[in-house]
């Protein structure tokens, strides 16, 4: 028997130190691809190649963002090859604007392809900047091409500050208008028999409706219904300039859709080439010949081209100026919802945004910052973190200017207030400024399963928030006191910030929303411009004429960007190369990607945020 376990034993080390070589020798395979691909990536010439008479392909995949977030390349092309669903695609705003600008003065591009078919979201500050620059390029006399099978609202925008617009026959131009529709709870709450205490201060802030209605409120729909025909104002005119026709037919293309469409007999592609939104009605293999004309090659041959992605290797990126010999302009970047603590693109963590803010106070080359902000909100705690870092940074002389992107509003104000100066665009949101807190109780939820709750303490405040008991009389007491000190606290900082008194600012706060040309008026924005007009304006409070711009950035690790250096299809074909991936990915089912959910941590509970995330 003994023998017999012996022998069973040297199978198992054996068995165990074959599993444990081959363990080793797959990590150690996988290692090494990757490290030959790197290097084989930084021995290649970076330089890339273009034709003569290529057009420029400006593809923009996924949203239009200030700042893309932070991600593992390595991790992205695993997923991508077990199956796993992959992130949200970023198309980086000003990479669109410095291909464009660059191939203006670029004697080996003819022309500009519009490459809109996955595209997805955009603010209409980001769209319009996009239109100018291509409204720029076209000065050069070359031409910018559309064509695509359809066009959703905001491809179309882009598509309609080119030359020519191309759409398949089975295509369309689908314009619908700007709209706010939510989802409202308090019904289903009722249902569910869970209690939502909310608090807030402002009779716009209109954020915890859905918790609280059934339906929009007066005020909700009178503010909303103001800066969304604000900003509809604004695309139909572009449109309009940029097609040749009349505003008024925009809204009767969409207005009359039942009589349109039967006098184009149901043809959509037809309808949009009727109201003079297209050019010509042709299907790809003739867009391609047309294409092969520009890029003067034969059509069987295909026409020239370079993609954007790899176009820009050969562009000088703006505001990555590295020298030392120039005074600087710092340009500090704050996209997405305010939270206390560290935080990666994508959100504005106090502490990652005041160590930048540190950065440019200390850095003696720095003579002015411009804070360009992206966000609804968030943390009022965070909030007013970041506006002191902003006064000290002001105490070294340093003029400090926002420049505000789709959305700078509640939060975001909070923290732009104190700005020497404030630019926005005239599809900017802003405002907002009103706080809340929200807490849902679950007693009567439990009670129907026949669950409750009992117990001692020695105060009066103890337990006094548990989820499982309603609120007292005495803990919402104290929460809306501690509301309504946190908005004067607002009021006060938007009052000091902006020179104006208190009755004034009371008179646009209450939560209300502006879009950019009437917050000028308002007295809540200083001009209405880009962010290469907030630049000009910063350096033209610091006394500068001869300077540079200089992105600061929290440091990204060297291994992130060694792989982010590489080509994507490189990096997936090295991982595939490992001997277990392909084994995992035959087992591993399809998986939808989740959308993270917001995490709301102020440490006090309570917020200064608009929920407008689309339009």
């Amino acid at each position: 028997m003994k023998k017999i376990l012996s022998i069973v034993s040297r199978i198992l080390k054996a068995v165990g130190t074959l599993f444990t070589f081959i363990r080793r020798l797959t990590l150690n395979i996988i290692f090494l691809v990757i490290i030959g691909v790197i290097v084989f990536s930084f021995l290649q010439s970076r330089e890339v190649v273009i034709e003569d008479n290529a057009l420029l392909r400006l593809s923009i995949t996924g949203k239009i963002v200030e700042q893309k977030s932070e991600s593992d390349p390595l991790a992205e092309a695993v997923n991508e090859l077990v199956g796993l669903a992959a992130p949200v695609r970023e198309t980086f705003l000003q990479d669109i604007l410095d291909a464009i600008d660059h191939a203006e003065d670029d004697p080996r591009i003819t022309g500009i392809l519009l490459d809109l078919a996955y595209m997805d979201g955009a603010g209409m500050d980001k769209l319009a900047v996009i239109g100018r620059q291509l409204e720029q390029f076209r000065r050069s006399g070359k031409p910018v091409i559309a064509a695509e099978d359809y066009y959703n609202q905001n491809q179309y925008y882009l598509a309609s500050y080119a030359d020519k617009i191309f759409i398949n026959p089975m295509g369309g131009v689908y314009l619908n208008g700007f709209g706010l529709y939510r989802l409202y709870f308090k019904e289903a709450l009722e249902k569910l028999q869970i209690s939502y205490h909310v608090f807030r201060v402002g009779s716009f802030k209109s954020a915890l409706e859905p918790l609280t209605r059934n339906s929009m409120s007066a005020e909700d729909r009178y503010q909303s219904r103001s800066w969304l025909n604000a900003l509809w104002d604004n695309y139909i005119h572009d449109v309009a300039v940029q097609r040749h026709i009349d505003a008024a037919d925009i809204q009767n293309y969409i207005n009359k859709v039942p009589t349109n469409l039967k006098e184009a007999e149901g043809d959509l592609a037809r309808l949009a080439k009727n109201y003079n939104l297209v050019d010509e009605i042709l299907p790809q293999h003739e867009i391609k010949k047309y294409l092969a004309t520009l890029s003067e090659t034969d059509a069987e041959q295909g026409f020239k081209q370079v993609a954007v992605h790899r176009y820009l290797k050969n562009v000088k990126r703006s505001y990555q100026y590295g020298g030392t010999d120039r005074d600087i302009v710092a340009l500090i970047v704050a996209q997405g919802t305010i939270i206390p603590g560290h935080n990666k693109p994508g959100a504005i963590g106090a502490a990652s945004l005041t160590a930048l803010l540190r950065q440019a106070a200390q850095d003696s080359a720095v003579k002015a910052v411009v804070l360009r902000i992206d966000s609804g909100g968030g943390s009022a705690f965070a909030s007013e973190v970041i506006r002191q870092e902003i006064l000290e940074l002001k105490k070294t002389g340093k003029p400090v200017v926002v420049s505000m992107g789709t959305v700078a509003a509640s939060g975001a104000y909070w923290i732009a207030a104190d700005a020497d100066r404030i630019v926005a665009s005239a599809n900017s949101l802003t405002g907002s400024i009103g706080i809340f807190m929200a807490i849902p109780t679950f007693e009567n939820t439990l009670g129907t399963l026949g669950i409750r709750r009992d117990g001692v303490g020695t105060t009066n405040l103890s337990g006094s928030l548990d989820l499982s008991a309603p609120l007292s009389a005495e803990v919402k007491d104290a929460i809306q006191l501690t509301l309504e000190h946190g908005y004067r606290t607002f009021l006060s900082v938007v009052a000091a910030g902006r020179d104006m008194q208190a009755d004034d600012v009371q008179a646009i706060a209450q939560g209300r929303v502006f879009a950019g040309g009437k917050a000028l008026e308002e007295g809540l924005v200083d001009q209405l411009g880009t962010l290469a007009d907030a630049l000009r304006s910063a350096a033209e409070l610091a006394g500068l004429e001869d300077y540079r711009t200089k992105s600061l950035s929290a440091p990204v690790s060297l291994g992130n960007r060694l792989l982010r250096s590489l080509d994507s299809k490189f990096l997936s074909a090295a991982v595939e190369q490992s001997l277990f991936l392909p084994k995992i990915k035959s087992l591993l089912p399809n998986v939808s990607e989740l959308q993270s959910l917001l995490l709301f941590n102020d440490p006090n509970g309570i917020y200064a945020h608009c929920m407008i995330t689309s339009y």
